[in-house]
């Protein structure tokens, strides 16, 4: 077998060996959320192709599903559109010994809805002053909140598109809002830039995990959970992760906008 064959085996094998340990620990704490009946609620965020659904079908995959949900919500019906924005996504929060991940949540209306024109500026604004209010009083009812952001490259989302495009497997996986989000790019960064800025906090801080690489930051999405939550027979050594993946939310403000002071000094010259 060639040595560059052998190579990409054997990452792959200890991909495999590693998720699974893992899931391991993860099922213990599931146990103990069930036994406890603790309530457990995580966000999975980030722009399209980013990674969401691939690194919930990881965490969700050995599970117990009476005790584990996806929350994955369509737009809102006419009725819906009256509501309290928050209304719709209260109904789907953990009961006692649940686990619920959020496959997109209410971060809609600081992405995907003000971008692509499906919400007003003062909607949007609004939704800003409110998501602070909001998560705190979830998390003073007793929920474990967890907030991840997927991050992708410009150059990685386009390679999966592009990816999904010619992969008859994938084609579902496209829509018309995919298709604009390469246009629409720094629009996007600028929209995360400020929902960052109304939404992280010591109460509710967002986690940042860099997802060009899909399987590092699975692993790495694993063990942030894992070491901050408390379980029986936990192995604390398997759950270091890499902080060249996961960042604060802090740190990603820091990064956009060097970013976008780069793009003003690029515009005057």
């Amino acid at each position: 077998m060639p040595k560059e064959k052998k190579h990409v085996k054997g990452a792959k094998l200890g991909y495999e060996q590693e998720l699974r340990l893992l899931q391991i620990e993860l099922l213990k704490f599931q146990n103990y959320v069930k036994e406890k009946g603790l309530r457990v609620l995580m966000l999975m965020e980030g722009r399209d192709a980013a990674g969401k659904g691939g690194t919930i079908k990881r965490l969700t995959e050995h599970l117990n599903p009476r005790g584990c949900r996806i929350v994955a919500l369509t737009k809102p019906s006419d009725v819906e559109k009256t509501q309290w924005y928050f209304q719709r996504y209260v109904t789907h929060l953990p009961s006692a010994g649940e686990i619920v991940i959020f496959d997109r949540s209410w971060y809609n209306r600081a992405g995907v809805e003000p971008v692509m024109g499906f919400c007003t500026q003062e909607e949007h604004k609004e939704f800003l002053r409110e998501v602070p209010k909001f998560e705190e009083m979830v998390i003073n009812s007793g929920i474990i909140f967890f907030k991840f952001y997927l991050s992708i490259s410009k150059e990685e989302q386009k390679r999966r598109f592009k990816e999904r495009m010619t992969d008859p497997l994938k084609q579902f996986k496209i829509s018309p809002v995919d298709q604009k989000a390469q246009e629409l790019w720094d629009q996007y960064s600028i929209a995360k830039y400020s929902m960052l800025l109304a939404s992280h906090n010591a109460i509710s801080p967002w986690v940042i995990v860099a997802s060009d690489n899909k399987k590092e930051a699975r692993l790495n999405v694993f063990k942030f959970i894992l070491s901050n939550v408390e379980y029986p027979k936990k192995i604390a050594e398997r759950l270091h992760y890499d902080k060249n993946v996961v960042r604060g939310g802090n740190e990603e403000i820091k990064r956009i906008e060097e970013g976008l002071n780069k793009d003003r000094i690029k515009s005057i010259e």
